[in-house]
């Protein structure tokens, strides 16, 4: 059977080139980076290397970026660390209603300690409007968390206009608001600034850009104060306590060289593979939608919901065909739920339910893409046959009158 590999929104295979860089350091290169010895400084020269360059991907300042365990833990610490750093000057925060699930966590945690929560709706194009930003914005606004590109669909927020509005309130007295963008599934696919985006905290995480689980950063801009989460060391500057796992901050460093200088090559290819599978998809298939906008988005990605059938089974039936997709984030897997992304654009729980996420990689073929058009529009006809839902509508079209 072949294998075709379309859940790289979920998780990316680790790049040869990768685990060569990383090697050395599960062998010989034992040292931890806090001993003064030979062997210690080894290993603190590969962090300091590694840090220069995931800081590179950026363009941030070497000494900005603490590295932890992934996306979850710099979502954690970049919300919770500022907002119990500055609670004295007010308890409010605003998100948007696609936040990545460990962004929603944290948020009803803070809600739960007191915190006040205010949910951004994005409509049916899946965008944020900066206007509502403002219309949110409070004198006891401590912080606001917008994801930079949706996990599930994509969407490309307007993080540096959210940016120059938050510093516009700085200038008329709110200095104590703070800007923070989940960039997990933004970086390696697309351009990342932090000084064209003007956000203060930043969160990144390996395993989206072809290295190993269990790794992450968070940008931290100098100016910006927090309460460390991880207690009992002095690493990353007393941000977060703990040995660093060097081989996978040196596979990090890699990765984040490797997506750097292929940045434009890689956004080429997975945006011609994707725009050819939609057009097939299209072709092929009939009663499906897009889910959110078509141009202001990653170009790996494309979520659409398929009526009269749920997106469990279709997930299923194309895994027994080889073909691995997803029904939405990987953190989400289990729930019952439709997924609150596709209803927050406005859906109906049957195509909420009915969504799946197709989400290429840099090593996506076009026979990839060929074999997946083969085998969905049959995948999908199947089930649609055994739904009582679709043989409904079939009836109905055929006694509506000419």
């Amino acid at each position: 059977m072949r294998r075709v590999y379309l859940d790289n929104s979920a998780t990316t295979p680790v790049d040869p080139r990768v685990v060569e860089a990383m090697l050395p350091f599960l062998t010989e290169k034992f040292g931890n980076a806090s001993s003064v010895h030979f062997y210690g400084q080894e290993a603190r020269a590969a962090v300091d290397h590694a840090r220069r360059e995931v800081a590179s991907l950026i363009n941030a300042r070497p000494n900005e970026c603490v590295f932890l365990s992934g996306g979850t833990e710099a979502n954690n610490l970049a919300m919770r660390g500022l907002c119990e750093a500055h609670e004295q000057h007010g308890r409010h925060i605003i998100t948007s209603a696609i936040e990545h699930s460990s962004v929603r966590g944290i948020c009803e945690a803070l809600e739960k300690r007191g915190w006040e929560v205010t949910r951004l709706p994005v409509y049916d194009d899946g965008i944020v409007r900066v206007e509502d930003v403002r219309a949110a914005m409070r004198p006891d606004t401590v912080l606001v968390t917008i994801m930079l590109a949706n996990n599930e669909i994509g969407t490309i927020q307007p993080i540096a206009e959210t940016a120059a509005l938050i510093h516009e309130e700085r200038a008329r007295g709110h200095k104590h608001t703070w800007l923070h963008t989940d960039a997990v599934q933004a970086a390696g696919r697309m351009t990342v600034d932090v000084e064209t985006l003007g956000c203060d905290l930043l969160s990144l995480s390996a395993h989206k850009l072809y290295a190993p689980k269990g790794v992450g950063a968070l940008f931290v801009r100098r100016s910006v104060r927090l309460t460390a989460q991880n207690v009992g060391g002095h690493q990353e500057r007393e941000r977060r306590a703990g040995t660093e796992s060097v081989p996978f901050i040196v596979a990090f460093g890699k990765a984040a060289a490797l997506a750097r200088a292929e940045l434009a090559e890689r956004v080429e290819h997975m945006r011609r593979l994707r725009d050819r599978f939609e057009v097939g998809v299209a072709a092929t298939v009939s009663d499906i939608v897009f889910n959110g906008r078509r141009d202001a988005r990653l170009p790996h990605l494309s979520n659409i919901s398929f009526r009269y059938i749920e997106g469990e089974g279709l997930l299923i039936n194309l895994d027994m065909q080889g073909v691995a997709v997803s029904t939405g984030s990987a953190c989400s897997s289990g729930s019952l739920e439709p997924s609150p992304v596709i209803r927050a654009l406005g859906r109906t729980d049957e195509l909420a339910r009915g969504s799946i996420r197709f989400s290429l990689g840099k090593d996506t073929t076009d026979a990839d893409i060929d074999y997946t058009l083969e085998v969905l529009p049959r995948a999908v006809e199947n089930l649609r046959r055994l739904s009582p839902l679709y043989q409904k509508a079939l009836a109905e079209q055929a006694c509506a009158p000419v």
